[in-house]
This record gives C-alpha cells, structure tokens and sequence, in this order.
C-alpha cells in the first residue's frame, strides 16, 4: 500500500511568505499520489487552486490564540481536529508534516497522542524563538519537539537553537535548507527598458525583497543611504514587500528627505520580482535580531545569487549559510547604518568585483540550494 503523507501548513501560496514558497516548492516536485496538503484559506485562493495540480484542501487554520488555556485556542484546535479527521480517514493517512511547531506541529502531536500517526515538523527559528516568550507556548513546543519522528530545521543555525535551547534529540534533528528554481531564477543583462518599466531609470540599484518587519532592517539601510548617496548620487533603495512598518519607515524617508532615493513595490508577480533581481546592482537583506525574531535562512537571498547578484545580509540567524562569505556575499553588522552604508558604497563603486561575484553566487546556488538537490534528500529523509 502506498504511504501518504499530509502536509499542514497555515503559510502556502497564494499567501506569500518563504516558508509557504519554500513548501509549495517542495511538495510540487514530489508524487502527486502521496502527498495531500491542509493548506490555510486566504483571499484569491480557489483562482490560484485552479493554476496547478497539487492535491489542496483548503481549512481555515488562522487563530488569534495558539495556546489552550483560553477558550480562543481551545475552540480552534477542536474545530482543526474535526476537520483534519475526516481527511486523515478518508485519505488514509499514514504521516504528518507539519509547516511550525505553531499550530500545526501541536496538532500533529494531537493527533499522534488519540491515533499514534508519526508526525514530522519543519523548524524555521522565528517560530520558536517567538514561542520562548511565553511560558504556555514553551510548553507546547516542547511537547512538540520531543514527540515528533523527525525535526527538519531550515540552517544549522536553527538546528542549533532546539539542541541548544529547547533540548531537541539530535538523533531526529535534520536540516534541510530551503532552494531555489535555478531555471527560472535565472541572470540576464542589463536593459535600460526593463529598468524604465520598474521605475528606477539609470539610477544604481539595491534592491530588498522581504516583508517590512523590524528584523528586515529596511530602516538601518534607510539610514544608510544619505552617506551611500555622497558616492552614488544616484542611488536607488528598491524595496519589494509590504507590511506593518510600512508608515514608519515612510515617516524615516521623509524625515531624511529621502524620497527621489526610496521606492516602495508592493504588487508584484514572481515575473516582475525576477526582473527587479536581475537589473539591480547589489541585493540586501539587512536583518537583524529583533526581541525574539530571527531571519531562520533566507531565501532571498539564494534567489538573488541564482541571478548573478552579490548579496549583503545582517550577521543575525541563519543568513551565512546562504552564501559563501567574501566570495558570493558579505555578512555585516546591519544593527547600525554605518557599516551598511560602508559595505554597500565599496560594492557599487566596484562593478567589476560585482560581476566576478555574481558569477560564483549562481554557481554555488546551482552546486548547492537548487530545488533539484533539495528534493533528493528530502525523499531520502521522509522515506526513512
């Protein structure tokens, strides 16, 4: 009998976000008989559900409350259980995957607790950092971890945290970064009128894809900008995503009367974002530890080396492992504007040393993080 697996993830397209890419990416390339997936419901979701093949069922699995002292969390995982119930019988359910240790990893643990299915969760490190706040969260977590077959953790640097910080098995604990499409994410020459049609004309570009939260650190590179524009005039901060900090950093851009030298693009297709890797001059994810938030990996940033870009990332989290450092990119203090402004000015001043670089960047990416590679040891973990 064939094994089937259902994969329960509240994050996967069209609700953007890495990890749902990260899934959607994955389980596309596994066998259709043996995957189901609980995908979370969203806006456009039965539009997107018609553009592809994967086997979806859509559950509302978004909550205010993840924990079970209150009534909030209690009713959510009752009404999840029910509904992923039918599913399980009727598709004969033999694993579980689970997208976080919250909720999904707490409801697969419910269900290895009344019908002994094995379940296996994906670590992105936010998500346990965040849950270290709170002491009911804690304890879901653990309960988590500990009765899990396997954890799959995004970098060695998350890896690190459960051993280190939540006393995970190292025996069940893997890593499995996420890729990248190296056939689709894929370099191309400068073209004056694709960058009219992105809106940056000829102006030098450092572009950001990464939603506008305070561990991005798009503020710290705002910062650095008026020090970066006394040798690149006409630099450009591209900035692809949206988010809760959006005012303020508009506010910051004001203030600094920086608005010929910031552009926000907040809709935009996988094909535009493509476009806006392949014309910019420097990539930058500049994160940073915020509170308990961590960057886990960092897909962006392998993204942006498939298509030929040296990367810059904040010494925070998973980043390093994207890249080989001072050869495809460059990790940095990105707490303070300074060394941002410091290492992006050399860089844009150095085109020949960009394109040298980016060369190597796509090499390592197709060598190490294409999807092709990922999907391999993914079938060898799950089928052991």
């Amino acid at each position: 009998m064939t094994k089937k697996t259902l994969l329960i993830s509240e994050i996967f397209p069209p609700i953007n976000g890495g990890s749902g890419r990260w899934f959607w990416e994955l389980y596309n390339r596994l066998p259709r008989n043996e995957y189901l997936i609980a995908a979370g419901t969203t806006e456009n979701d039965k539009a997107f559900d018609k553009t592809h093949d994967l086997n979806i069922q859509r559950i509302n699995l978004t909550s205010p409350s993840w924990g079970i002292k209150s009534l909030t969390g209690l009713k959510f995982y009752w009404r999840v259980f029910n509904n992923l119930r039918k599913l399980i019988k009727q598709h004969k359910i033999t694993t579980i995957h689970c997208g976080r240790c919250l909720p999904e990893g707490f409801i697969g643990y419910i269900f290895k607790k009344v019908f002994n299915i094995p379940y296996v969760c994906y670590i992105h490190g936010e998500d346990v950092e965040a849950a270290a706040t709170s002491r009911e969260l804690s304890w879901i977590v653990l309960k988590v971890l500990s009765n899990a077959s396997r954890l799959i953790c995004n970098s060695q640097n998350t890896a690190n945290l459960i051993l280190n910080n939540w006393q995970a098995n190292p025996d069940k604990t893997e890593i499995l970064n996420p890729g990248c499409d190296t056939e689709r994410f894929i370099p191309a020459e400068k073209n004056d009128d694709v960058k009219e049609s992105l809106g940056w004309k000829n102006n030098r570009v450092i572009l950001t894809v990464g939603r506008l939260q305070k561990r991005k650190g798009q503020d710290m590179l705002i910062k650095a900008l008026p020090e970066i524009k006394k040798s690149i005039p006409n630099v450009l901060y591209a900035i692809i995503g949206d988010g809760a900090e959006k005012q303020e950093l508009e506010a910051l851009i004001q203030k600094l009367s920086l608005q010929d030298n910031v552009m926000f693009m907040t809709e935009n297709s996988d094909e535009k974002m493509i476009l806006a890797y392949q014309q910019c001059d420097v990539f930058t994810l500049p994160n940073r530890t915020y509170k308990q938030d961590i960057e886990g990996f960092g897909m962006v940033l392998v993204e942006a080396q498939a298509c030929e870009k040296p990367v810059v990332a904040g010494d925070s989290g998973g980043t390093a492992e994207t890249m080989i450092i001072g050869e495809t990119g460059f990790i940095i203090d990105c707490t303070k504007p300074e060394p941002i402004a410091a290492k992006l000015t050399e860089l844009l001043q150095n085109p020949e040393q960009c394109k040298v670089m980016g060369k190597k960047a796509r090499e390592h990416v197709k060598k190490s993080l294409d999807w092709k590679v990922h999907t391999e040891k993914a079938k060898t973990l799950f089928n052991t």
